[in-house]
């Protein structure tokens, strides 16, 4: 059952989004995906595609569960700018008063802000562990903080602090160590608390599955591409996204999104969250990416389209895809997944249409 009331009428354009998600899902084997549409805080229209568990035959359905990857970011930034609206921080602090174990990393780390850490400007860089050689036994990322500590002697930042643009993944990690220090919670704690339980994102969560919505875990592939054809690996259901989760561990049915994506358009109170005016400041223009019409905001990013400004955050991790557009002139939004990657170019390709129509269909 969707978290929200359905609205009366979908877009106009969903039709043909839903036909193109299809296309795009069956000509580049992907296993399964779905995506909603939210017009005025309520779901609009719905449509999901394929399996969740293809050797069980369970196909995707409403309360499939999805891994958000790089759009739990939206909830780092939303924790920090909690902290700064209650007096415990500002964004002008520099990141080594809250973590002196940084200045072992070469470069003017000391001139680090929080505000350039939401923005991807501090010049920390874009992956969170380089060193794998692809064996067996190494883990999906690293488990313990006490492992990026002991790498930060061997690393440097790649500008010099608000000159310019890279994505990192490490730098909401450090987001999350302030918000942990200021508030004595573990950061997935501090995001239940004061985000989930308030929103009312009750079967959101990050981590193994709860057992009472186990039943509704998809599994994760990837697309193979051998000699002998194109296949797929299946490759299980929870995975441990290690030390990553608050840059990327966001687990949930693509209802609980919805509801987030209705209480950052403003069609819905925001239940002592975040006043409208600080997710406006989160949402304003900061830094061109360098990518034509797209600039960083504190973290969401604004894409200035044809006919309009888009605003939202993707998301890429452990075989599964993600996007949350939405206008905010109109309140509409889309937000879409996949469970299933494919690392070759013509894979990302797919994901790329995949997002423009996402765009095209709110703009």
């Amino acid at each position: 059952m969707w978290m929200l009331l359905v609205a009366a009428a979908a877009s106009p354009g969903w039709d043909a989004f839903t036909r193109a998600f299809d296309e795009q899902m069956d000509k580049s084997r992907r296993v399964g995906g779905a995506a909603v549409l939210v017009l005025n805080g309520a779901i609009a229209a719905h449509h999901e595609h394929g399996y969740a568990d293809r050797a069980r035959n369970v196909k995707v359905d409403a309360e499939t569960l999805f891994h958000y990857g790089s759009i739990t970011k939206l909830l780092t930034g939303i924790s920090v700018f909690q902290l700064r609206d209650r007096g415990r921080l500002s964004l002008d602090d520099k990141i080594v008063g809250y973590l002196p174990e940084l200045r072992q990393v070469h470069g003017q780390v000391d001139a680090a802000t929080l505000r350039m850490l939401l923005t991807h400007t501090a010049g920390f860089q874009s992956p969170t562990w380089p060193y794998k050689e692809g064996k067996p036994w190494e883990p999906f990322e690293p488990t313990a903080w006490s492992q990026l500590v002991a790498m930060m002697p061997y690393q440097q930042l790649d500008f010099a602090p608000g000159t310019s643009f890279q994505y990192s993944n490490p730098a909401f990690i450090y987001l999350a160590r302030v918000v942990e220090q200021l508030t004595g919670d573990p950061w997935e704690l501090y995001v239940q608390k004061n985000v989930f339980a308030p929103l009312g994102l009750w079967k959101s969560y990050f981590g193994a599955t709860p057992y009472h919505l186990a039943a509704h875990r998809g599994h994760r592939y990837e697309v193979l591409h051998t000699d002998a054809g194109v296949g797929e690996a299946d490759n299980g259901a929870d995975f441990d996204p290690g030390i990553t989760i608050p840059n990327g561990g966001w687990n949930a049915p693509l209802g609980d999104l919805a509801a987030f994506a209705a209480f950052v358009t403003g069609a819905r109170p925001d239940r002592g969250v975040l006043e409208r005016a600080t997710l406006e400041e989160m949402m304003r223009p900061a830094f061109p990416t360098g990518e034509a019409g797209e600039s960083v905001g504190m973290p969401f990013f604004v894409w200035k389209r044809a006919r309009s400004t888009v605003i939202g955050h993707t998301g890429s991790q452990g075989g599964y895809f993600s996007f949350l557009f939405f206008n905010p002139a109109t309140k509409a939004a889309v937000i879409a997944a996949i469970n299933t990657g494919d690392s070759t170019e013509q894979g990302y390709k797919v994901w790329v249409e995949m997002k423009e129509a996402g765009m095209k269909l709110v703009e």
